[in-house]
């Protein structure tokens, strides 16, 4: 079972877990993702798709042998506009997401995110790092929502012995992502793909970590069937600033954008950039997809839906 099945990163890995020979049921309440995410997944056998909130109670008849939890909103635009939504589905629905897996004695895989470490004062940061967020400020819904969602996870291991493990996701972009929902790299596509000014935020100093879905979507498959229980960080390490991200997808979509500046959000790291040593030996797992080359398969995609990039 995957919840937020029709989001972006949960639909690419129900596509993944098909074509690995397993049967996947996708739940999704559509808040933020969409069935055309996984449209082209419904004639397959083995899938279903059922519109439910996982903050509401979860039952699934039969067996269940693996609950991966990417239910939420993960987006500026999508949380700042959700918060109490995205506070519920990272305690209530990270709650009935682990009561499915202790009666099905299914493992549990929660989709945390690098937002844990908030602003961090360590760099880059190991899974040991234990963060420097500001639970009041507009950002903390999300990064609140994931810290909390972790520690419910451990007390399920703890307490009831529940097979959970915890993956911390790097920024990740490719294919079915939404051009408007707030993240850099697809406002920068979609702003250089329609010859709009490019907006970066602040002065362009503060970096990231860029990462390919499918380099994402091993890492998650790789965790899922280990019996490690994280947290593990799945990240691409080359760390780029924005500013030379804007630049690159300029150059890459051969754009006449102009780079134009614009206030900088509230509590917005200044540095991202993951350990990845953990999912190394323990996973053998490392991105393979060259910056620029995912980059230009993003673009491919966004230049293939034009109706996604109109102003």
């Amino acid at each position: 079972m995957v919840t937020g099945g029709a989001g972006f990163l949960g639909s690419h890995l129900c596509e993944r877990l098909l074509d690995d020979g397993h049967e996947v049921l996708a739940l999704d309440n559509f808040l933020t993702g969409t069935p055309q995410n996984v449209a082209h997944l419904m004639p397959r056998d083995g899938f279903r798709l059922i519109r439910a909130d996982v903050t509401d109670f979860v039952h699934v008849a039969g067996p269940v042998d693996q609950v991966l939890h990417f239910a939420s909103p993960a987006s500026p635009v999508d949380y700042l506009l959700l918060p109490i939504e995205t506070l519920k589905v990272g305690s209530i629905g990270t709650l009935h997401a682990l009561g499915l897996a202790k009666e099905k004695g299914a493992r549990f895989l929660l989709a945390s995110t690098s937002e844990t470490y908030g602003d961090p004062q360590i760099h880059p940061q190991p899974e040991t790092y234990w963060g420097h967020v500001n639970p009041v400020g507009p950002r903390g819904v999300y990064d609140e929502a994931k810290r909390y969602a972790e520690a419910l996870t451990m007390a399920y291991r703890r307490t009831h012995d529940v097979d959970t493990s915890i993956v911390r996701i790097f920024n990740v972009h490719g294919p079915s992502m939404r051009a408007h929902d707030g993240r850099a790299i697809p406002a920068f596509i979609s702003q250089a793909l329609t010859s709009r000014p490019i907006t970066v935020a602040g002065d362009g100093s503060q970096t990231r970590s860029i990462m390919y879905v499918d380099d994402l979507v091993e890492g998650v498959m790789r965790l899922l069937r280990s019996d490690l229980a994280g947290p593990v960080n799945i990240g691409n390490p080359h760390e780029v600033s924005v500013l030379h991200l804007a630049e690159t997808i300029r150059d890459l979509t051969s754009s006449s954008s102009e780079i134009t500046f614009i206030e900088r959000p509230v509590d917005d790291p200044s540095v991202r950039q993951p350990d990845i040593a953990l999912a190394k030996a323990e996973l053998g797992w490392e991105p393979k997809v060259e910056f620029r080359d995912g980059l230009s398969r993003t673009i491919d995609y966004f230049r293939s839906h034009p109706d996604l990039v109109a102003d």
